[in-house]
């Protein structure tokens, strides 16, 4: 069952997911990687997002550039925790994606991390943090990864 879904809304955000997605790897997280995209495709987000939750999915992480639409949208669709990464941009070197993710309005929750590689990071760390509320393996696994930072 794989209880994190990684959302993004294009290939090219790829590059900057890459620490997060090995981090879950060498945790043997079991997690889903899906690329659609809120502006271009929005009825297939809708129609992915619908009953999610009965898919085992327990916490979305929606990584995002630019506008950085697709953890509100997906947060509008959806009653689990969902995890907004801003990803960097040229031109506003991920300002924009950050103030996005963090300006939702009521009732449409979304988590926001810091923008890029350590923002996955943390994303995937709070995802757990969320999952070890309920299980001990996802609680052993976050003592684990406490441990591996304060080595750092």
């Amino acid at each position: 069952m794989k209880k994190i879904l990684i959302l993004l809304g294009s290939n090219s955000d790829l590059p900057q997911t890459e620490e997060g997605l090995k981090l879950l790897k060498d945790l043997k997280i079991n997690y889903e990687l899906k690329v659609i995209s809120a502006h271009r495709d929005p009825d297939k987000l809708r129609k992915y997002l619908k009953n999610i939750d009965r898919k085992g999915v327990k916490v979305i992480i929606a990584c995002a550039g630019l506008s950085a639409a697709l953890p509100g949208v997906v947060s509008s669709y959806v009653d689990i925790p969902v995890i907004g990464v801003p990803l960097y941009s040229k031109a506003f070197k991920g300002v924009d994606s950050l103030l996005s993710i963090l300006q939702m309005p009521k009732g449409v929750p979304v988590a926001c991390t810091t923008v890029g590689g350590s923002g996955i990071v943390n994303a995937v760390v709070l995802a757990l943090r969320i999952l070890a509320l309920f299980g001990r393996r996802e609680k052993d696994l976050l003592k684990k990864v406490k441990k591996k930072f304060k080595k750092k």
